[in-house]
């Protein structure tokens, strides 16, 4: 079965108070995610969007495509985290990585499902130009970033999921 999920970070001010969103898609359901933290900043919400969504896939799924409008995130686990792991967690500038437990986190989290046989790609989708789910996974993130509260967050059948 394939999975996909599209996440989302924000804060109000960099730092500042903030949220993030996830929202998994499978063939039969749908569940929308959302939680916030009073200081913090956009990447480390970003990264907290797709470790929560990660982490509620188990070993049903046979491919997880992770959708983010963040390059921070695409790269970082793409192109960027095998270097950092080598390095002993210093980037290109010999500094150590920022949000260094985020990063961990979210490599234990994919490693986890790859240990269990699944293929876990990541896809850079970007912001607001329409893309449906990725504006989803935004207003959940930024009504978390407010602490809004009427913030409605979905879990059910993907054929009773509206917009």
């Amino acid at each position: 079965m394939k999975i996909t999920i599209y996440t989302d970070g924000s804060s109000r001010g960099n730092p500042g108070k903030g949220g993030w969103g996830a929202i998994i898609m499978t063939p039969e359901e749908v569940i929308e995610l959302g939680g916030r933290e009073d200081h913090t900043t956009n990447n480390r919400m970003e990264l907290l969007g797709a470790i929560m969504g990660l982490r509620e896939i188990g070993k049903e799924a046979k491919e997880v495509e992770v959708c983010t409008d963040s390059q921070y995130v695409k790269k970082g686990m793409t192109e960027w985290i095998d270097g950092w792991i080598a390095k002993g967690w210093k980037g290109s500038t010999k500094k150590p990585v920022l949000n260094k437990e985020l990063w961990q986190d979210l490599k234990k989290e994919e490693d986890r499902l790859k240990k269990s046989g699944v293929k876990v790609t990541w896809k850079y989708v970007p912001a607001h130009v329409g893309v449906v789910m990725n504006e989803r996974a935004d207003t959940i993130a930024t009504m978390c970033a407010d602490d809004a509260n009427d913030l409605r967050l979905y879990r059910g059948p993907r054929n009773e999921y509206t917009l």
